[in-house]
């Protein structure tokens, strides 16, 4: 088999990861105005991300530095033509992480209000502009024969990537209303049930038309039937998502969703094969999984040091989440105050 197709699925599982795990965190920070009723609420939803919230940025890391070894001509030319969405995403990740850390330091409601309104931008920015890349990465961008994007930030913010963003949006939202529910309790816990369950009708729908025009606009492609059968999993994992909700079965709604956005990322995955940016000038100028990999080299090397650390860091993953397993209650959030 050859590597560079192995490093392609591998940097596409590193972004579901990504997705999965720091979507959830977006949710949470995004959800803050319409759940939490007062500095107590925003507190118990701040510590049900607060162990796990730079462990799951890792992914992101991790993400990059594999594609920039793996596949080194498609960072350069995504790095150089999404360089202002890059750097918003990037400036959104460091305020809400610095909002985490100082939110506590400041005893004035003046002082929290300020990091909780970054919060909630550092959320919304990132779930918006990941989609909006994405969306235009499938679509094809205008790239040269020499590579380079010749297109500017506003030429992103067309039709179908600003679907693309309010689809990553909506999802994320719902994921993170639901991991509210899956670990508080009480009134909390029964708005962030209740909220799900809207929040998931209006992503269903914005969700579907998102990947009924992916599909539309890829239908020529051989591997047709692998886009439809992982876009319609990603529909039904949905779908059932929100009748968990609906139920109030708090833990197969969150897994459902999980998968709803494993899958929709590995439908923009085969969306995508065999390129990994299509140019919208000439098909010729389109970067390959092979002609943007690096050398059989460098990707046997790579592929080893992925065997022994990727086990490392699941384990590890896994041993934080099952520490910090329980349910936060307003009850421990009071008595940490005294």
């Amino acid at each position: 088999m050859d590597l560079a197709y192995l490093w392609f699925g591998i940097v596409g599982v590193m972004f579901i990861g990504y997705f999965v795990l720091d979507g959830f965190d977006f949710g949470v920070g995004m959800a803050m105005p319409f759940l939490a009723k007062d500095d107590t609420d925003k507190r118990v939803m701040i510590n049900t991300i607060g162990p796990v919230w730079d462990l799951n940025e890792t992914w992101l890391i991790v993400a990059g530095a594999s594609l920039f070894a793996a596949f080194p001509y498609w960072y350069a030319t995504l790095f150089d033509g999404f360089y202002l969405a890059l750097l918003l995403i990037l400036l959104a990740l460091i305020a809400r992480g610095v909002s985490f850390e100082y939110r506590r330091l400041g005893r004035s409601s003046e002082w929290k209000r300020w990091f909780d309104g970054m919060i909630v931008i550092g959320s919304t920015v990132p779930a918006l502009l990941w989609g909006v890349a994405f969306a235009n990465i499938i679509q094809g961008v205008a790239i040269d024969e020499t590579g380079t994007y010749t297109g500017t930030l506003f030429d992103l913010l067309n039709p179908y990537g600003l679907l693309g963003g309010l689809t990553t949006l909506l999802l994320f939202f719902t994921h993170g209303v639901q991991f509210t529910a899956l670990k508080t309790d009480g009134e909390l816990r029964e708005r962030a049930r209740a909220l799900a369950v809207r929040s998931g009708l209006v992503t269903i729908v914005v969700a579907a038309a998102f990947l009924v025009w992916t599909v539309i606009q890829h239908w020529a492609v051989p591997h047709i039937a692998v886009l439809v059968g992982l876009a319609a999993a990603a529909a039904v994992a949905l779908i059932g998502s929100w009748l968990a909700n609906r139920v109030g079965r708090e833990k197969p709604a969150f897994w459902l969703m999980t998968a709803t956005i494993g899958l929709a990322v590995a439908s923009i995955l085969a969306a995508l094969y065999p390129n990994v940016m299509p140019s919208t000038i000439d098909p010729a100028f389109s970067l390959t999984i092979e002609n943007a990999s690096s050398s059989a080299y460098t990707l046997q090397v790579m592929t080893w040091v992925a065997v022994v650390m990727t086990p490392l860091v699941l384990l590890y993953q896994g041993w934080t989440y099952w520490v910090f397993r329980r349910r936060i209650t307003r009850d421990s959030i009071l008595v940490a105050a005294h």
